[in-house]
């Protein structure tokens, strides 16, 4: 990336290189990739920060719905669960995977979970399949399949992804904040999204993200020590102060005021109630197995488009554009997806939020150790951890876009449309569908066939070919009656 745009804060404290750095140091190798503990510590903050919504949403989301027998999961239990499944799987990621990759529940499986499985069966078996698949995952990664995937990936369309998650998370950003929103289909217009509420901006709200979005900005264009953890903290101030003399309808998932007691006692009421092949007696065993392929597609690319896409934006990629030690990666990250079904809080998958962390100069482990650590502390501190308005919160993720898509977006031959038009595909297919595997899907598909067109499908890997034609599956899967 250039280096006006995307070079890593300047900071007063140094690196400890060499033999005779802390230990820390080298357990994280954080001067070998050219970090510093402060920037590995304000990342995690950052993170943290970005991702804390999902303490508040995923209850709301299982938390609404019923399986077959009309039960409902309880939300002080739901919120034990998420933030223990993440801080769990963050530290293990931090520790074991040494990359600044943090995880939680992941938005899209958990909706498939509330709205296809559970309504079929009871919720221990829908963690039950959650928990199949998870271990399925851990088994592509023994076998080396899950690798072999990845890296069959050509770098242009790893850039396409990286872009696509970039332009992805500045939606994301934007939608959580209100600044733009979905017009209601009795509007009978073709426009999905609008500026704002009603199509013009208003309310401190908004207010509050258009300024947090600036200072964001002007704080990285003058390359200053924390600018996205301190625009964070800064806005959420701000918030609370005109939260207090204002009268606000709403702020969405949170509200910036100060929660009076902010110690909860967890409720671990939910931990281990799983019945991992009850869903297959209720379904049947093809049924079942969809449910399954359709948890295991999910957790797959969207994990495999964010562990490149962090990865690259944090300058962890080898000559060849692979992640060193990505295995540990891999399989952490389905042993999260399995630790998600156990705990009830649906697949835990890597968060693209950690591109926050990333913009704070994070490149090791240790900062998902702090953000591991952040989450372990919000188990017993959940009201102070979600007093974080998302309007002071998402102008990272809008920042972190633009960041991504400055670094990547040159290094695609636009001059080869084999390539060029996958990756094009796959970086706006994210943003206009919501979601990271459609993005991937239809990205490997196009280069599959492009490839074929132009008489060059032996240049494509044979685990591209499997890959495009396990997608062909899944999208044809309504129309052949399979869902």
């Amino acid at each position: 990336m250039p280096s006006t745009v995307t070079a890593p804060p300047v900071v007063p404290e140094q690196p400890s290189a060499g033999p005779g750095g802390s230990a820390l140091d080298r357990l994280f190798k954080i001067s070998e990739r050219g970090s510093t503990i402060g920037r590995e510590v304000r990342g995690g903050f950052a993170t943290f920060f970005a991702m804390a919504y999902i303490i508040v949403l995923n209850p709301i989301i299982l938390g609404s719905a019923q399986d077959m027998y009309g039960h409902q999961l309880d939300g002080g239990e739901l919120v034990t669960a998420t933030v223990l499944s993440a801080a769990f799987t963050t530290l293990l990621m931090g520790v074991i995977g040494n990359v600044p990759i943090a995880l939680a529940a992941g938005l899209g499986v958990n909706t498939v979970v509330a709205l296809q499985l559970a309504p079929r069966m009871s919720w221990a078996d829908a963690m039950g399949m959650v928990v199949i698949a998870g271990f399925i995952v851990m088994l592509l990664v023994a076998t080396g399949l899950r690798e072999r995937v990845m890296n069959a990936v050509p770098v242009g369309l790893r850039k396409g992804i990286a872009i696509g998650i970039g332009l992805f998370i500045m939606l994301i950003g934007l939608v959580d904040s209100g600044f733009v929103s979905r017009i209601p289909d009795a509007a009978h217009t073709t426009v999905p999204l609008q500026l704002g509420q009603d199509g013009h901006l208003g309310g401190w709200p908004v207010l509050i993200f258009a300024v947090g979005t600036l200072l964001t900005l002007a704080l990285i264009v003058r390359k200053v020590p924390g600018a996205i953890l301190i625009s964070i903290v800064a806005m959420t101030v701000v918030a609370m102060v005109v939260n207090s003399v204002a009268d606000i309808p709403s702020w969405g998932l949170t509200n910036p005021t100060w929660p009076g007691n902010p110690v909860a006692t967890p409720d671990f009421g939910l931990i281990g109630q799983v019945s991992p092949f009850g869903g297959f007696e209720k379904v049947g065993l093809l049924t079942g197995s969809l449910f399954v392929f359709t948890v295991l597609l999910s957790c797959f690319f969207d994990a495999m488009g964010t562990i490149l896409g962090v990865g690259d934006e944090a300058k962890l990629m080898d000559k060849d554009g692979n992640l060193p030690g990505i295995n540990r990666v891999l399989l952490v990250d389905g042993f999260a997806v399995a630790t998600g079904g156990v705990t009830s809080s649906s697949a835990t998958t890597c968060y693209v939020e950690s591109t926050a962390g990333v913009g704070e100069g994070a490149r090791t482990g240790l900062a998902s150790v702090v953000t591991g650590g952040l989450f372990t502390v919000a188990l017993f501190l959940t009201p102070l951890a979600t007093m974080v308005p998302s309007q002071a919160a998402t102008p990272a993720l809008v920042a972190v876009g633009f960041l991504i898509l400055a670094g990547s977006v040159k290094d695609i031959d636009w001059g080869d449309f084999t390539i060029a038009v996958p990756a094009f595909l796959a970086m706006v297919m994210m943003p206009f569908t919501y979601s990271i595997t459609n993005g991937i899907g239809i990205g490997f598909i196009a280069f599959s066939v492009l490839r074929l067109a132009a008489g060059r499908g032996r240049e494509v890997p044979a685990a591209m070919y499997v890959v495009s034609g396990v997608f062909v599956f899944y999208y044809a899967m309504p129309a052949l009656g399979l869902t």
